[in-house]
């Protein structure tokens, strides 16, 4: 049997793979490629071990979560066309706009007080909050709905904070560059609904 690699070595190295796919999953993302999703799935795994071994619970499930999902966006995209080009967006309505918000809310304050009360998660509240609306942006993303920019947009700089705190430097530098490109998506993604990429107001 090989020499076992350094915990910290191992971790490093699924840091640059989470990273390295990230960048694909959002730049294939803004493009409105289906093949955002398969880049998404790798880098959601990666990162997953990577925040379970930093004690942020929440965003480690959350992680599988996302690879649930991404497999049920894939089929989405493809029913919608995404096989063969880019896919249609368009924004909610007001009144769908304001239920997601209010369950997104609800969703995150009962997470961060289970996770408060019967663990050791190292930020209880704000790692729900960052789970929270993570599922609503990745299920809003998955309807091709233009708010889930704005969504990650807010959790961008969040978890910018959070991976400072817990000395994820890679991963931090990660959501930077995420930041950056999540504007540049909301950017493209209004741009498209205005010349007839419109999917219609939910």
């Amino acid at each position: 049997m090989g020499k076992r690699l350094p915990l910290m070595f191992h971790m490093s190295l699924l840091e640059i793979v989470g990273t390295l796919f990230g960048f694909a999953n959002i730049v294939l993302l803004i493009r409105r490629s289906v093949w955002n999703f398969p880049a998404a799935m790798v880098m959601v795994s990666c990162i997953a071990v990577v925040l379970f071994e930093a004690k942020l619970y929440a965003e480690a499930g959350l992680q599988v979560f996302f690879f649930i999902v991404n497999v049920y966006g894939w089929w989405l995209w493809a029913r919608a066309g995404g096989m063969q080009h880019a896919v249609q967006v368009g924004w909610m309505g007001w009144p769908t706009r304001i239920g997601w918000i209010a369950a997104t809310a609800a969703v995150s304050l009962e997470l961060g007080w289970a996770l408060s009360r019967y663990t050791d998660a190292a930020v209880p509240m704000v790692d729900s909050a960052v789970a929270g609306m993570s599922v609503s942006a990745q299920f809003l993303l998955s309807f091709r709905r233009i708010e889930n920019w704005i969504a990650w947009i807010v959790i961008d700089v969040v978890s910018i904070w959070l991976y400072v705190s817990r000395d994820l430097d890679l991963l931090a530098v990660l959501y930077v560059a995420f930041l950056v490109l999540s504007v540049l998506g909301l950017r493209e993604w209004w741009k498209a609904a205005k010349t007839g990429g419109e999917a219609g107001a939910a």
